[in-house]
This record gives structure tokens, sequence and C-alpha cells, in this order.
């Protein structure tokens, strides 16, 4: 991975103390870049934050604070984001205004900023589920400006150290059983969170080639995998699935949702995750990110896994 030229001003980072935000600061920093992030006011996630980070607190429906925050900035990468929600509204907020609150921030300055949105593979089905949906939404608020040099990085099923939602199905296939909620002949595409941090520098340094273009990139697993795939690179020495039967897994789904309304919690598990978990596939292609830019994935998924199941992150 090349360095980027240096610049005076900072990359502006939201979502920053996220998942994979949190390997975006870490790898911009490594790269020798001044790097600025976006807070809520109050966050509770403050202790993420990189010391080493410029921040900055801004409500995500303020375009005045997120004016001063981009002024001086030398890129904008958008990582903020909802994946729990038990309507659509509950994910507008991160995954679509607030994408057009630093689009409004970005018209008010003198030279045209580039912008970074990261988004996900689900907005490529936008009917699936609410939360597909505001993926799509918050793309379109990006394509609809024309303010400001954009590229849009839509990404798979992201795992590391650290994250939460991918986790029990690793240890779940780890361990040689799996109870799939999709078809056997499933697959999927997979990347190491890191690789995606690489992603965002290879768009920094390559940003004028990527104007207007979204793309999607994985770990370079040609067709994705399928569980047993998964099992082995996992270290698995044996494999069995079985199916959860889809009347179940929507019964489970619609009862978590009731109860997140009566309890008062914003869910993962509805409906729509359930049509999300049971499509036949979910697969990236590289190939067009990697002849703009030049990025190569660097983990495949059983280095990966050994990463994720306890040797050093950094």
């Amino acid at each position: 991975m090349s360095t980027p030229a240096r610049h005076h001003g900072p990359v502006l980072l939201t979502g920053a103390t996220g998942f994979i935000g949190r390997r975006i600061q870490h790898v911009l920093l490594q790269a020798g870049m001044p790097v600025r992030i976006t807070l809520r006011p109050g966050s509770r996630h403050r202790s993420h934050a990189d010391p080493r980070c410029e921040l900055r607190e801004c409500n995500l429906a303020d375009v005045d604070e997120f004016s001063h925050a981009v002024a001086g900035a030398r890129a904008i990468v958008y990582c903020a984001g909802s994946v729990r929600g038990r309507s659509l509204e509950d994910f507008l907020p991160a995954n679509v205004n607030g994408v057009r609150t630093v689009m409004q921030a970005l018209s008010s300055q003198r030279a045209a900023v580039p912008f970074l949105l990261i988004s996900s593979l689900a907005a490529s089905r936008p009917g699936l589920s609410d939360y597909a949906r505001s993926k799509y939404l918050g793309e379109e608020a990006v394509r609809e400006q024309v303010h400001s040099p954009w590229a849009v990085l839509r990404l798979p099923a992201v795992y590391g150290p650290g994250d939460a939602e991918m986790a029990p199905l690793l240890k779940m296939a780890r361990s040689g059983f799996v109870a799939r909620p999709g078809p056997k002949s499933q697959r999927v595409s997979l990347l190491y969170a890191d690789d995606a941090a690489t992603a965002v520098i290879s768009w920094l340094n390559n940003w004028q080639k990527c104007r207007g273009m979204t793309y999607s990139i994985d770990d370079g697993y040609r067709g994705g995998y399928d569980w047993r795939a998964i099992a082995n690179a996992a270290g698995s020495k044996r494999f069995y699935s079985t199916a959860i039967p889809l009347p179940l897994l929507l019964g489970l789904a619609r009862l978590n949702l009731t109860f997140s309304r009566l309890v008062g919690y914003a869910p993962m598990f509805t409906p729509g995750k359930v049509r999300e978990l049971t499509q036949p596939d979910w697969l990236c292609d590289n190939s067009a990110f990697t002849a703009t830019t030049g990025w190569r994935p660097q983990t495949d998924l059983a280095r990966g896994l050994r990463l994720t199941f306890g040797e050093s992150y950094d």
C-alpha cells in the first residue's frame, strides 16, 4: 500500500468510534495522516477515539456544526451508521440524514472536498429491509449533490477482533456445526476490517479517478464462501450443517421486534434481517476498484480468522 502524499489538512472521519471506524483511524494515523473525528455531543464512546486525533463534537442534524468541522479538511470519510432499529425511521438519522447534513456542509466550502461514503452491500437490494433501504437512500443523498467529488464503497460482511456482529457466526463455523439461515448453496463475500481501512487509503490516493463511482469490495475470494469453506478456514476438522426453518426464524424475529417495542431497545434481529440472512448470495467483485486504485486485500480468511480468534490485532 502506497502512502498518500502529505497535505496540511486532516481527513475528517465520522463514525470513528465504531468497529470499522476505529480501524480507519488506526490505518490513517499509521500512514502519517492527521485525522479529525466527529463525535456526538456526550458520546459514551469517546474512549475509542485515538488521542492523536483532533476531536469535534457535532450533531448529525446540525449543518452549521459540520460546516466548521469540514473547514480545512483534505477529505471526508463518512463511516457513521446504524445497524439496529425497529423501522426505517430508526435508521434515517445516521444512514441518510447525516449524509445530507455533511453534503450541505460541504456545499459551503470554497474548494471541492473529496467525499467517500462507507456503505453496505445491502444497499444493492433496498427492498429487503429497512436497513438496506436506508443504506440505499444514503447513497442516493450522495449522488444527488453536485458540490464535491464523491465515491461510494460498499462493504460485505466485515469481521475482525472487536466485532460483535459476525463473531457468533464465525465461532459457530469454527466449531464445525452450522445452523444456517440460508440455503445450503448460500455464498457470501467477506472482508477483514484492516483491509476495509486500507481501501480508504487507496481511495485517498486516487480520488480523482474514483469520481462518481460506486464500488463493492471483498477479500478477493472469487465467488464467495459457503459455510464449509468458512469452517475449513477457521480450522474445523469436521463440518455439519442444518437449515433453520424459515417460519421459525421469522417467528423469533417478530417476537424480538415486539419485545423491543415493549422494553425500548433497538433490535438487530428483525424480519428484515431474516430476509437479508436468507438470501442465496451476497457477492462483491474487486476488479473495478483494484483497476482504478491498485488496492488489493492482504488478509485471506484463514489468517483473518486466526487474528480474530486470538492473535494481536496491531
